[in-house]
Formats: structure tokens, sequence, C-alpha cells
């Protein structure tokens, strides 16, 4: 039903397509798109794999679930096509890692292209329906993921944002990878002061060149859209 990311993933993705919980759940997603607007297009789903090799890996960014509005999802944790504008909770992420929210693309395809994985727990999302998808099984996927990770990798940053993520912690070996938690993005958390000033971007990028890693350039190119125009 998915594309595979045809990388190094496709062992572990394999595997998980294979056990009862997935046989379900995609039986359940095939009823789901061919009766209701689903988010992401089924060639989406599992983008963030596509984009971010396991090798290449560096950034785990986790999210909830894919934004439930026409044409915002695209496969990726927090992130939006070119084009739309930034959600609250993205906008929030932009400002913190030094983006200006109205100036960039928010796409954060390029953060993927460097060895960020920007993996939601639950993967799609029925418009209108936020979390709608939590209970069908995407949870034990990307749990096992975490683990699959864990185990596999060595000296990766795992951002933490929220209610949602902050307990996978307990899955994490702390002395291999580096964890740092924070309140989620969202208005309602960082207007709490649970957000901004965190300083997990720059943080995470110390702890990879004190590793001896390639760091992550979290600058985002300029947009190109809806830009003011010059007055002459």
């Amino acid at each position: 039903m998915f594309d595979l990311p045809n990388n190094d993933w496709n062992t572990f993705i394999i595997s998980e397509f294979e056990k009862d919980y997935f046989q379900l759940l995609e039986k359940d997603l095939m009823n789901a798109y061919d009766k209701s607007s689903i988010f992401p297009p089924k060639e989406q789903v599992l983008r963030a794999f596509e984009l971010c090799s396991l090798q290449n890996l560096a950034v785990v960014i986790v999210g909830q679930d894919p934004y439930p509005q026409p044409d915002h999802a695209e496969g990726l944790s927090f992130s939006v096509k070119n084009g739309t504008k930034p959600p609250a909770s993205l906008k929030n992420i932009l400002i913190e890692s030094e983006n200006h929210p109205n100036q960039v693309n928010p796409s954060l395809v390029p953060w993927a292209e460097q060895g960020v994985l920007l993996l939601n727990r639950t993967l799609t999302v029925q418009e209108g329906k936020p979390n709608g998808h939590a209970k069908l099984g995407w949870q034990s996927f990307t749990l096992h993921c975490i683990d699959y990770i864990n185990q596999r990798k060595e000296n990766v940053v795992f951002m933490l944002w929220g209610s949602a993520a902050i307990p996978l912690e307990k899955r994490i070996d702390i002395e291999k990878h580096l964890v740092l938690k924070s309140g989620h993005p969202s208005p309602l958390s960082a207007n709490r002061g649970l957000w901004f000033g965190n300083k997990h971007f720059e943080k995470a990028n110390d702890y990879l060149k004190k590793k001896k890693n390639r760091v992550i350039n979290w600058g985002l190119p300029a947009n190109t859209f809806n830009r003011e125009p010059t007055l002459f």
C-alpha cells in the first residue's frame, strides 16, 4: 500500500509490514483512504524515511500526527508544503531555530535531507480529526522505530517536545544518545514559557560537533511566495 523508501530503512519497514498489528493497520487504512480524505497522500506516508536514511540520521524530531487540513501535510513532522502559511507550532519552531516565519519556505525538507528524521507518532490523519488515527497501530510502528534507532545508532540527538513525545525518553539509552526535552511548540505551551529559549537546535549542533559528526544547517531557503512588493 505504501511506497518503500528504497534505502537502508527497508529491512526495518518490511519486517514491520509483516507483523499482525500492521496487517490490521493496513486494512483499516485502505478502507479509510477509500471513504475519507486522509493526509498525507499514500505515496508520502513514509517520506520521512525516504529523505533521511538510517546511515545519515543525526537528529530525530518527534511530532504527534499530520496536520488535518488539506494541502498541509507532506509526510514530515511539523512540516508543511512550500507556499503554505506556517501553522502556529511550526511558526514557533521556525522562530526558535532562528528562521523568520514570514521570510523562509516553511517546508522542513532541507532538514530531512541533512539527516533529521521528522517522525510523527501517528503517520496518517483524517481531515478535520486530529489524532483520529492514534489507535490504528501507528504508535506501535513508531515506537519500534525509536527502539531500532536506539539499538543500531550512536550519538543521535532526540528532540522530545511535549507530552506525546517526552515518554519516549525511557526507550533511549542516554549513554549512547542525547535527549533534549521541552514543552511543545504550540502556543498553549509556548505562551507558558515552556518552549522559547530551549536552545535545542544550538545544543544539538554542539553535541554533534563534540562527537565529530556533521552539524545541521537549521537555516531554511528564502520564501519566494507571498513576498511583500518592492516599492520604488
